[in-house]
């Protein structure tokens, strides 16, 4: 049987920051949870090469080196640093830098371990439960006023979880939840969103040399109301910090859409996304006039309802009219 490495553990359990000083490198300046370096993929005398620590992913501002990699998690920055380099061997490099044993498992034995990570541990919240969607009255409102209910099924699951504060006290939430290719579940309600764990890319295999790229998993969604019977490789960023692992991705593909949003974060990233890949379409004109493909999406569906009941109204006083004769 084929044997892996839990590349999810990998990365859960391996700071970037660690990884790096191991490697002898040390961070020139820090601000907040940014730290900056002077780039180990090439030479230079500015430090530019930025790890975010809160969000566990790394970006060298002054370009990529012959990896053609800029930015991305930890397994993305060993790859570009031993360049050139399998994702394989970049997992074992990781291990024995960090000092672990490489643990070898079967195929059976990973299945268990994708079902047993469902159960997340982490250092102030603890998922409780994970439920298929429709027991949650409040989920169920919050994805049918966002448009994308009927889309929603097989992609997005009912999480509860609770957060202790320092004192102690416990308190309970439930969100709408989809894990990320990190192991994280990125977590939305009327009232908050967030990540629970590493922040990470949403991938969907699809055609193999297609590919849609969004911002957010409800603009995804949005997208598939409308062209559902389309099946091309998707990729959700989650956020836009993770643009250059979305590029990265996206490099393998010989047709690509995007579709970010049209305020000024989203259309910067548009641009850098098209100055890395000059061959992606910018498709977000489709929902030109709003913020992004869902706010589109609840607008043609309000329009829609509102539509629904002027009919209605103008069947009711047709049948009162012919009543009368």
């Amino acid at each position: 049987m084929a044997t892996y490495i839990d590349a999810s553990k990998l990365l859960s359990e391996t700071s970037i920051t660690d990884f790096l000083e191991r490697l002898g490198y040390r961070p020139v300046k820090r601000s907040g949870n940014e730290h900056f370096y002077l780039s180990m993929l090439r030479e230079e005398r500015t430090a530019s090469l930025c790890v975010n620590e809160g969000l566990s992913v790394w970006f060298d501002h002054g370009g990529p080196n012959a990896s053609g990699i800029r930015g991305g998690n930890l397994i993305d920055l060993a790859i570009s640093y031993w360049h050139p380099i399998s994702y394989v061997d970049a997992l074992y490099k990781i291990k024995k830098v960090m000092g672990n044993n490489v643990q070898l498992s079967d195929e059976i034995s990973m299945k268990n371990q994708e079902r047993k990570r469902l159960f997340i541990k982490l250092p102030n919240y603890k998922i409780e439960a994970i439920k298929p969607l429709g027991t949650n009255t409040a989920i169920t409102s919050y994805l049918q006023n966002r448009g994308i209910w009927g889309m929603a099924d097989g992609h997005i699951h009912e999480l509860y979880y609770f957060v202790r504060d320092d004192k102690g006290v416990q308190k309970n939430f439930f969100a709408a939840g989809w894990q990320n290719e990190n192991g994280g579940w990125e977590v939305r309600n009327k009232y908050f969103q967030g990540c629970l764990g590493h922040k990470g890319l949403s991938f969907i295999e699809g055609n193999e040399d297609e590919l849609v790229i969004f911002e957010g998993y409800m603009d995804y969604l949005s997208w598939k109301y409308e062209n559902e019977d389309c099946s091309p490789s998707v990729v959700v960023l989650n956020s836009l910090s993770l643009l250059p692992a979305g590029i990265n991705r996206a490099r393998k593909f010989e047709y690509i859409e995007a579709y970010f949003d049209r305020d000024k974060a989203g259309l910067k990233a548009t641009l850098d996304f098209k100055e890395a890949l000059p061959m992606a379409k910018d498709c977000s004109g489709i929902y030109s006039g709003f913020k992004d493909y869902n706010e589109k999406l609840m607008a043609d569906l309000q329009h829609l309802r509102l539509g629904e009941k002027d009919f209605a109204g103008l069947c009711l006083g047709g049948n009162k009219v012919g009543g009368s004769r």
